[in-house]
């Protein structure tokens, strides 16, 4: 084999391992769409747009800064740029200058999009329980969310050259 230094066989998944992860792929997928389609069709905006709308409703005077927001929401910079500017469009969401930081922007959540949360929270809340919590036992919720935490805490490294969406 010549010299090939310390390469080694990979740590192949088991027979259960790659069921268990089919089925999680399977799952966040139809999720999603689950939510997706919920959202689009009785608030024309799509999962991330609604979230983002949390995001901002649950924020001290409903604003953040775009750098915070995107750190929150968990995704790029340009991918929240362009979300906050078809939120705009429909006077659910206004930017500000932030006037430390001449760089700096705020989100800030307008009365118009509180409306919106409001009027389609119960229905978003409703798909989510539908889809979700009305499948699991109590004990299955609490492993879910300790297992979901694991993962995350795993994913989201603390160093300052992390890879992460936001810092994108």
């Amino acid at each position: 084999m010549g010299n090939m230094g310390d390469m080694t066989e990979p740590r192949w998944l088991t027979d259960e391992e790659q069921r268990v992860w089919r089925a999680y792929l399977h799952a966040t997928t139809l999720l999603e769409d689950h939510l997706d389609r919920q959202l689009q069709r009785d608030a024309g905006m799509p999962h991330v747009y609604y979230g983002l709308l949390v995001q901002l409703s649950q924020a001290p005077r409903r604003r953040l800064r775009m750098t915070e927001l995107a750190r929150s929401a968990k995704i790029t910079r340009s991918r929240l740029s362009h979300a906050i500017a078809r939120l705009e469009k429909n006077d659910w969401v206004r930017r500000e200058d932030c006037p430390s930081d001449k760089r700096g922007q705020f989100a800030q959540l307008t009365d118009e999009g509180m409306e919106v949360l409001r009027r389609n929270a119960p229905g978003h809340v409703a798909a989510v329980r539908q889809a979700m919590f009305d499948r699991l036992s109590p004990e299955q919720v609490e492993q879910l969310g300790a297992i979901m935490r694991v993962m995350a805490e795993g994913l989201e490294p603390t160093d300052a050259g992390a890879d992460l969406p936001w810092l994108r």
